[in-house]
């Protein structure tokens, strides 16, 4: 579908976010029957999925839609998300609701004030209609946990949606919202984008920078960005959530308009209803994608020659997704890092422990008990990072700097550089980890998402586009995504090259996901 497209013949839930911004403002749909088609769709769905957590109740919500209104009535607008739902990650701190970070020892944890990013997006005009679910802490790309319990593939109810964004993914994909936020250390807004066909882009460090924060100068593995069905709504939110925080001292100082990048209406062209006029606080001219006419050229990394394990079909899926790109003129061929894949396996797990440990000893300080209410695998990486060193963490940032110089070099050849965005198709939904891939053994419980470690730790943008979906094997009818990662801070090109994507890809983007289990 068309995501500028009226919805006089589509339920509005079909609607892309920028057209139902545009819907709203001008008055073509309230923001009560908005709100309304939302709450039918999750009341509908989400008892099955269990996506959306700590949902608020209807009516307050459809009061503050009923204020929305009042303000569009006056002429008044806060902004491109103007009474549109959202549902934020159950990570993120939003005030006066239940942010439980998926642990039973934050069962009752209210917040007091927002997280920076939910501030912007308030300021945005959206309606915050609950959370969307996470696993433990946001530990492991698989989403359950003892408060919620398990988020379901979209496509197949008896597969992971991923994680830890995996209620953000599954929400989107099933029409429960509109767009979505999340979050990425391991893949996390890239991987469940990957398993449930939707964008996922996990921006440069310091883009959007994360407020509160106990530590803003080595806590920066993490950052929050956008997930969506189509690529100008990603840039839309990504322009919400981006910008400098004085309190945030590594953050980007410079505001990109990275809405400039999403309206893609030639100039003069209005929708198909011609009495819909666009949000004028958007800009309109059409902005040029990538100009893939000049041979960009796209760095393979693969497997990193055999080093990490795939399951069969992964690779060739991938592949095939990059020959499209070279159907539009984009050259695309094999490369393999610098550096020592492993050795940078065991930096990262170094940084990895040191900073989960940071996050859990709070908790194990609180009580007694509160050791027994944790999953396992955050207490193996608490008790790892308390047998590290200064010394061990001098040495893992200079292996995490060599990185970031390995990859610099390889961006003197490539625009872009490419890997799956996961080394598994979706499991079973009762598993809690691939305990091997092809018949290697997994020594962790995230060794599997090792694919995801390269753009975190060198800092750099990476874009998560639907690749397809397998066609034989454990990946039968699953679907996979495509990590493109991008040059140090241009979050724009790969915002570009999304649209590239979803004008080429229109039939992967197509396919639906399994509602024949839903009421």
């Amino acid at each position: 579908m068309d995501p500028n497209a009226a919805f006089a013949n589509e339920p509005i839930t079909e609607l892309g976010a920028k057209a139902l911004s545009n819907a709203i403002h001008v008055r073509q749909v309230s923001c009560r029957e908005v709100m309304l088609a939302y709450l039918a769709r999750i009341v509908a769905l989400n008892p099955k999925f269990n996506a959306l957590v700590s949902l608020q109740e209807p009516d307050d919500l459809l009061r503050q839609a009923d204020a929305r209104d009042a303000q569009l009535a006056r002429g008044e607008s806060m902004g491109w998300m103007h009474g549109m739902p959202q549902a934020i990650k159950d990570i993120a701190p939003v005030k006066g609701l239940l942010s439980t970070s998926g642990s039973p020892l934050l069962r009752g944890f209210v917040p007091q004030q927002d997280g920076l990013m939910v501030q912007r997006m308030r300021a945005a005009g959206c309606i915050i209609v609950g959370r969307s679910n996470t696993p433990e802490f946001g530990l492991g790309s698989h989403t359950f946990n003892e408060v919620f319990g398990t988020t379901l593939n979209a496509y197949d109810s008896g597969k992971s949606a991923g994680g830890s964004s995996g209620g953000a993914a599954v929400a989107l994909a099933t029409r429960m919202l509109p767009v979505a936020d999340g979050s990425d250390t391991m893949g996390s807004l890239r991987n469940p984008a990957g398993w449930n066909n939707v964008f996922g882009f996990r921006p440069s460090q310091g883009r959007v920078p994360i407020w509160p924060s106990a530590d803003v100068w080595l806590g920066q593995l993490g950052t929050e960005g956008p997930m969506a069905r189509h690529a100008q709504d990603l840039a839309l939110l990504l322009n919400t959530q981006a910008g400098p925080d004085p309190r945030t001292p590594l953050a980007l100082c410079d505001k990109p308009d990275y809405s400039a990048l999403a309206p893609l209406l030639p100039k003069g062209q209005s929708d198909s209803n011609p009495s819909v006029r666009p949000d004028p606080s958007i800009p309109q001219d059409r902005v040029r994608p990538i100009d893939v006419s000049k041979g960009l050229r796209i760095g393979w990394l693969g497997d990193m020659n055999g080093y990490l394990a795939m399951e069969p079909g992964i690779l060739p899926l991938c592949e095939q997704a990059l020959r499209r790109f070279e159907g539009l003129g984009c050259v695309v061929e094999p490369t393999v890092l610098g550096s020592s894949p492993e050795a940078l396996w065991q930096a990262w797990l170094v940084w990895r422990c040191l900073l989960v440990a940071s996050r859990i000893a709070p908790h194990l300080a609180a009580s007694a008990g509160s050791r027994a209410q944790i999953k396992p695998e955050a207490l193996w990486e608490h008790d790892n990072g308390l047998l590290l060193n200064g010394e061990d963490m001098v040495r893992a940032g200079a292996a995490r700097s060599a990185h970031y110089q390995d990859m610099l070099s390889l961006f003197e050849r490539y625009d872009f550089l490419a890997l799956p965005t996961a080394q598994v198709w979706p499991f079973d939904v009762q598993q809690r980890w691939p305990k091997q891939i092809n018949g290697r053994a997994m020594d962790t419980y995230h060794r599997w998402m090792e694919v995801t470690l390269y753009a975190t730790f060198a800092g750099l943008p990476c874009l998560a586009v639907p690749a397809g979906f397998g066609d034989s094997g454990t990946g039968l009818g699953l679907p996979m995504g495509l990590q493109l990662i991008g040059k140090p801070q241009d979050d724009a090109s790969l915002l570009r090259l999304a649209q590239v994507w979803e004008d080429a890809a229109q039939d992967i983007l197509a396919r639906r996901p399994n509602m024949s289990f839903a009421a």
